[in-house]
């Protein structure tokens, strides 16, 4: 009996892993992700980088930055029946211009398209001075794509603010999933990381300084073209082509830039 028991919770485990895994790719293939942003998928990974991260759908995760929401497209429509998805981002009270306009154009994608969005929840992350992004000790997930190199020039002290802030929002267990770009170890980092790029040992020690604890790295994301070297740093490549026409089939052949991806979890 005791086997039989074993063996269903087995089967129905395994059951709830695959349709979780559905759900996933269902999200990534839905017809209503921008032709664009879909394009990019073979660069960025988002099943292997999510699955990496341990995503399931009845998890509430926050997602630090958002931008346009390219990956909003994603996590709206797989957590929206189950889950919760809070997006943090910019603050439309903010007294930054900019900053509100960059709200103001986040939420009108998200009230376009109601069937999608109606059920995201909007935090507020403009770092150094502005946390608001879920209640203490509520979340499951915190995810961050290509942003760690923009909170760098604030320096070490802010930084460690910033990160006790995501850190507190987490439940015990949480996973803080972490994605950027990677400068090769034989390279110099710039406190200002003005070239985007960042060794990856200190995106670690920095990220458990601040109480959390590695669980994993993934090679899912690299890219072995790239050797971080380029004019006008990782934005010489796809998909900004900062430096325009100069070199711009190199840099296509290069592809998009060579990412660290990393799980962390809250003890």
């Amino acid at each position: 009996m005791q086997r039989f028991i074993l063996g269903a919770l087995f089967a129905a485990s395994f059951a709830g892993a695959a349709h979780a895994d559905d759900a996933l790719k269902a999200a990534i293939a839905g017809a209503r992700r921008a032709p664009a942003n879909a394009a990019r998928d073979g660069a960025r990974h988002p099943y292997e980088t999510l699955a990496f991260f341990g995503i399931r759908p009845d998890m509430t995760v926050v997602e630090l930055v958002p931008g346009a929401g390219w990956y909003t497209e994603i996590l709206a429509p797989y957590l929206r029946q189950h889950g919760q998805l809070i997006t943090a981002g910019n603050d439309p009270q903010s007294a930054s211009d900019g900053a509100r306009r960059g709200a103001a154009r986040f939420r009108q994608k998200l009230d376009a398209n109601p069937a999608v969005y109606d059920k995201v929840r909007l935090g507020v992350f403009e770092p150094p001075a502005n946390y608001r992004i879920a209640p203490k000790g509520s979340v499951d997930m915190v995810l961050t794509f290509r942003n760690m190199h923009n909170w760098v020039p604030a320096g070490d002290a802010k930084l460690k603010i910033l990160l006790a802030n995501v850190y507190d929002s987490l439940k015990p267990g949480g996973v803080f999933g972490v994605v950027d770009h990677r400068l090769p170890t034989a390279r110099i980092q710039d406190a200002e990381a003005s070239s985007g790029y960042l060794h990856q040992d200190y995106v670690i020690k920095l990220v458990e300084s601040a109480g959390f604890k590695l669980a994993a790295s993934a090679k899912i994301n690299a890219n072995a073209r790239d050797l971080a070297d380029h004019p006008g740093g990782v934005w010489a490549l796809p998909p900004t082509y900062a430096n325009k026409d100069a070199d711009r089939a190199a840099y296509g052949a290069i592809g998009e830039s060579d990412r660290m991806t990393l799980k962390f979890v809250k003890p």
